[in-house]
């Protein structure tokens, strides 16, 4: 019997990992000005950026945005910007 295809393409994907950029609440930044630069990073909705700034308004953190650990680290890099703390680690800690 042959090997499957789909397993190879499943573990090379499973390297890769899931990343998260995460905000960090401050007392410095303006609200809306993290909300336009959330959208703007993440190219998201005003809807979306609305919950994710008011969840980290609220909460002290929110996750912005989900994919490679590449693309998290450029979206951090321009939140981080305009002074806001970020992360970014795997999505899933396994």
């Amino acid at each position: 019997m042959s090997q499957t295809v789909f397993e190879q393409q499943k573990d090379e994907l499973s390297n890769a990992g899931r990343y998260m950029a995460v905000i960090h609440n401050n007392d410095h930044t303006p609200y809306d000005l993290v909300l336009l630069t959330v959208m703007a990073a993440t190219e998201c909705s005003v809807e979306e950026a609305e919950i994710e700034t008011w969840e980290a308004h609220h909460y002290g953190k929110a996750p912005i945005h989900f994919d490679t650990q590449a693309e998290c680290e450029r979206v951090a890099q321009v939140v981080g910007a305009i002074g806001v703390q970020t992360t970014v680690c795997p999505e899933w800690n396994d």
